[in-house]
């Protein structure tokens, strides 16, 4: 293909609206260009990688058993009310009502209309398993899109579902998806982990990120290098931590109070009265659709609130405002405590109620209390893990320590159960006639995530550096002098040559200067470049370099087809090592 007649064009300098590498390089080189807020036209360049992209992802899922399928992005508000998901999804579920005034919404994902399709055509346990899945638009209304591909409100999105009689049919097909994501993001040439991660409203009862691994990642990944353990920071567990140092004050028979003037943080108030900032329990209010929910985690830690949420059972959850902080607990925000407090719902993390004694919040203006006894001077509704892991603290499997690592996630697998089949009544037979839910599994794969995060964790100062796999064109030939027709000619049948030879190549034959033909090679990042000049042509040569490490290699223009395939077929083997 020819530049000159290709649709690409790129910009010097950064979009305004741009945060990260990934958004301000696809914008420049020509890849993306924004239309709304969150949404973005994918132009030739970037189509051409996202299509490359999607053959691996439907080569991987074909390979996994999977059926391709396309569901309407549209969907009737019925399925979605027989999920009850309807009332549960939150604003970011786009509703619109056609022109008889019937409620419809644009897909942020097809568990209902999947599960429509299937419990209308099986009803055996002879039919099953069933895989099926597609590559399909969705539509999520964020809060605040940003990060262009990252975070838009319109995505591109694989989206699988599988149908089971079993869960160890179910976890058979878990396995084999987790394989194939794993073969997805090797052959796409990205360094990535796969972590245990929180099912979030999707639902389930197991699920696991892919994340791929750049220093720009807006996700927190834990992991043990001793045993292989990871999670996210929102799934991660730990093992024991260490005590709380001895209390260094006098432990009286009922907790006393002590005026604290302007001591409202956990260093001021542990700084204050003398003590760790592990003997104070902070409490931290939330407040639910029904309640205020009074939190309790050791003053050196942090709560955790996807484990809040998901002990409470809760659909949404947030902080407290100043306002209602002061109406549940009679006091300014930083003075809050469990003793008397009766306007919450107490819960506890496990490590407060091993404090032999503790510092709290009096539920007083500029006081606190200390020598709080947890169970004795109050008890909690529920306690269990609510902390959220830190690199350093202890592995829960082995006696090793969690490093963090900074992550993209760009798929996600869930175990569904029943959660979608219950409900739905997609239901199916077993071998003495009795009627049983399905039992799904769900597979999601963010294609133009994919594609950013790649550009995340591959660029320089001058732009992209493609893994090979994903390179709108694996090769860019340069023409240089195009104003000498012995060079023109030199240049075309080269083209015409790697062409013929099955070569993926783009031919920028533009009557530009050769910085901006450079500029814009390094830009979007071809992976293999080779010039075609006066210069080099004077000696029968061509000049060849590969956008990652830069070095220039001049070779016979004779032998320049032969050579090309021999460093492109160094770059796959690179990859499969």
């Amino acid at each position: 293909m020819r530049w000159s007649r290709t649709f690409i064009f790129t910009l010097r300098q950064d979009p305004s609206d741009a945060e990260v590498v990934s958004h301000r390089l696809m914008v420049r080189a020509g890849l993306i260009s924004k239309l709304a807020t969150g949404i973005y036209n994918y132009l030739p360049l970037g189509w051409r990688v996202l299509q490359k992209l999607q053959a691996i992802i439907r080569e991987e899922m074909n390979r996994a058993g999977s059926s391709e399928l396309v569901l309407p992005a549209v969907q009737p508000a019925e399925l979605w009310q027989e999920s009850a998901r309807w009332f549960e999804y939150g604003p970011e579920l786009l509703r619109i009502k056609d022109r008889h005034q019937r409620d419809f919404c644009f897909g942020p994902t097809h568990e209902e209309v999947i599960t429509d399709i299937v419990r209308r055509s099986v009803t055996s346990y002879r039919q099953l398993p069933v895989s099926l899945y597609q590559i399909q638009v969705k539509f999520r209304d964020e809060i605040r899109p940003r990060f262009g591909l990252m975070r838009g409100r319109e995505f591109l999105m694989k989206d699988a579902y599988s149908f089971h009689s079993s869960a160890d049919d179910l976890d058979h097909t878990y396995r084999a998806m987790e394989e194939a994501y794993r073969r997805v993001f090797a052959r796409c040439g990205l360094s990535f982990v796969e972590v245990e991660a929180d099912t979030g409203n999707i639902g389930g009862s197991e699920s696991h990120e892919f994340m791929v691994l750049a220093d720009t990642g807006e996700d927190a990944v834990l992991s043990c290098s001793e045993c292989g353990y990871g999670a996210n920071s929102e799934k991660a567990t730990t093992g024991a931590l260490a005590p709380a140092p001895p209390w260094p004050l006098e432990s009286p028979a009922a907790p006393k109070p002590v005026d604290t003037p302007e001591q409202r943080t956990v260093d001021e108030v542990a700084s204050f009265l003398g003590i760790a900032p592990s003997h104070l329990i902070k409490t931290m209010i939330f407040e639910t659709d029904t309640e205020f929910v009074a939190a309790l985690i050791r003053g050196d830690l942090e709560v955790n609130e996807v484990k809040l949420k998901n002990l409470l059972g809760a659909v949404h959850l947030q902080l407290a405002s100043e306002q209602k902080i002061e109406q549940v607990t009679g006091a300014p925000q930083g003075f809050a405590g469990p003793v008397g407090l009766s306007g919450a719902r107490i819960v506890a993390d496990e490590t407060v109620m091993e404090l032999p004694a503790a510092a709290t919040g009096a539920n007083r203006t500029d006081t606190h209390l200390v020598g709080v006894v947890p169970g004795r001077d109050f008890t909690p509704v529920q306690v269990a893990d609510l902390r959220r892991a830190r690199a350093g603290d202890p592995c829960p499997r082995c006696p090793g320590q969690l490093v963090e690592r900074r992550g993209i996630e760009v798929g996600h697998v869930f175990k569904l159960g029943t959660k979608y089949s219950s409900k739905m009544k997609c239901n199916f037979l077993d071998h003495e006639g009795r009627e049983h839910p399905m039992i799904m599994g769900c597979y999601g794969l963010g294609v133009g995530r994919t594609a950013a995060a790649a550009i995340e964790q591959n660029h320089d100062q001058r732009g992209i550096i493609w893994p090979l796999p994903l390179a709108p064109f694996e090769v860019l030939l340069v023409l240089l002098n195009s104003d000498q027709p012995d060079v023109v000619a030199a240049a075309d049948r080269l083209y015409q040559e790697l062409a013929d030879a099955g070569v993926d190549v783009l031919y920028d034959d533009r009557s530009e200067r050769p910085g901006v033909k450079f500029n814009d090679a390094d830009l979007i990042g071809f992976p293999v470049r080779v010039v075609v000049g006066s210069r080099g042509l004077a000696d029968g040569q061509v000049e060849i370099s590969l956008r990652r490490d830069g070095v220039k290699r001049m070779v016979k223009l004779a032998d320049t087809v032969a050579e090309i395939e021999r460093l492109l077929e160094q770059l796959r083997i690179h990859l499969e090592a």
